[in-house]
């Protein structure tokens, strides 16, 4: 899938640790945050998958490498790629800048699960539609 999806972070204090830069695990936070605003972008609203269809989305794995250190006020752009779309699963490639300063890199897995019995299912054909489309 071709397109990159970016979004904008600005760093609070409420996301750096006592050196001042930002705390690792926080880089989960900021690319969750580009995962739903790129879910949004394409028209999917969580909530209505899982009131709807019953469906949400799950974390199955994240690999995450640091580069260098985003510090306070400092504004995080994100970026993410779709690299495989499969039929209840996404895998992602993600990447934390500021400015020509790549921060940090990561390899996301996502699955869809049933909401009531968090076991895997399909993707709903509408989001899946949605996502292919992109």
């Amino acid at each position: 899938m071709p397109s990159v999806f970016t979004w904008t972070v600005r760093v609070y204090y409420e996301d750096t640790d006592a050196g001042g830069i930002v705390y690792y695990a926080n880089y989960l936070k900021f690319y969750e945050r580009a995962r739903t605003e790129w879910l949004r972008s394409l028209g999917i609203d969580q909530q209505t998958l899982r009131d709807r269809d019953g469906a949400i989305f799950v974390v199955r794995s994240a690999n995450i490498d640091y580069r260098a250190s985003a510090r306070l006020d400092d504004e995080v752009t994100l970026t993410l790629n779709v690299e495989k779309l499969g039929g209840a699963s996404v895998h992602f490639t993600q990447q934390a800048w500021r400015g020509d300063t790549l921060l940090s890199s990561a390899d996301v897995k996502v699955g869809c699960v049933d909401a009531a019995t968090m076991r895997p299912r399909s993707l709903p054909d509408v989001a899946a539609a949605k996502m292919r489309a992109a």
